[in-house]
């Protein structure tokens, strides 16, 4: 289905099942499809809800910059809830979608039930600095996106031996991957890498989160194994899970141990307010 938001930009959404609500927000440069092989069995006992955020997959791409921010995907994320009738749900964000996650539960704690906060930060990624990412920026201007995912193939910040595993043993993984790249916007990579590389770290406000919060992390995600369990620490009474044997997405690298954690989790708390 498409669900129009209040600025006119059309999301493609999923819904499987029929249970209590669960939200699963992707990542920067992601798609609703790094989630779809879960889907069916979250829709046992859920209503998993998987969108396109708007530059990405088959969502519109506003063709102006201004048209991105991670507040204005916040908006969009509450906007899909909303015109699915969730007044409340289970929410599930990856990366960036983390990020994303993080500011709604900040801005709207009535809204969240539980909360899984999938190889993100509180803040800038460690490792990334915003003057490469101005390089980015600059090469994606000049010379277009297939340009800049061959300066970003050559740096592959989140490169892994789980991801390296995936792409040789998996049939069509390698061309999946090309395939989302394929579908973003080059003003929203422009415009969410600059905000992603210098936003606030917002880890001492996270202690003000009172849902039931698991944190995930992949072993190998060395960008993002401190500040998950900086997170864990900081949030009251949340767990942490690190995935063995992968990297910066799990559900494709370890999907069973990954599974299982996360569903697990979400049964536990699934009150529908």
């Amino acid at each position: 289905m498409r669900i129009e938001m209040d600025d006119g930009v059309s999301l493609a959404v999923e819904v499987s099942g029929d249970g209590a609500p669960l939200l699963l927000v992707h990542g920067f440069g992601g798609a609703k499809e790094d989630f779809t092989e879960h889907l069916a069995a979250l829709g046992e006992h859920a209503t998993a809800v998987v969108f396109d955020h708007r530059g990405h997959g088959a969502s519109d791409h506003p063709a102006a910059e201004a048209a991105y921010s991670l507040d204005r995907l916040v908006a969009d994320t509450v906007g899909v809830a909303d015109a699915l009738g969730l007044e409340a749900f289970r929410l599930l964000g990856h990366s960036m979608g983390g990020m994303v996650a993080r500011r709604l539960v900040l801005a709207h704690p009535d809204r969240v039930e539980a909360l899984v906060l999938m190889d993100t930060a509180p803040g800038p990624p460690s490792g990334i600095k915003p003057a490469t990412v101005d390089l980015g920026i600059q090469i994606a201007r000049q010379d277009g996106m297939a340009a800049l995912r061959k300066a970003q193939d050559e740096v592959d910040p989140l490169g892994t031996p789980a991801n390296q595993r995936l792409l040789a043993g998996r049939p069509g993984y390698r061309e999946f991957c090309a395939r989302k790249w394929e579908a973003l916007s080059r003003e929203m990579w422009i415009a969410l890498a600059s905000e992603l590389a210098r936003q606030p770290d917002q880890l001492d406000a996270m202690r003000v989160i009172a849902c039931p919060t698991l944190v995930v992390v992949g072993e190998e995600d060395e960008m993002f194994l401190a500040p998950s369990r900086a997170m864990a620490d900081r949030v009251r009474g949340a767990r942490l899970v690190v995935i063995p044997d992968a990297g910066h997405s799990p559900q494709f690298e370890n999907p069973p141990v990954w599974f299982d954690a996360v569903d697990g989790f979400v049964r536990d708390h699934a009150a529908v307010a």
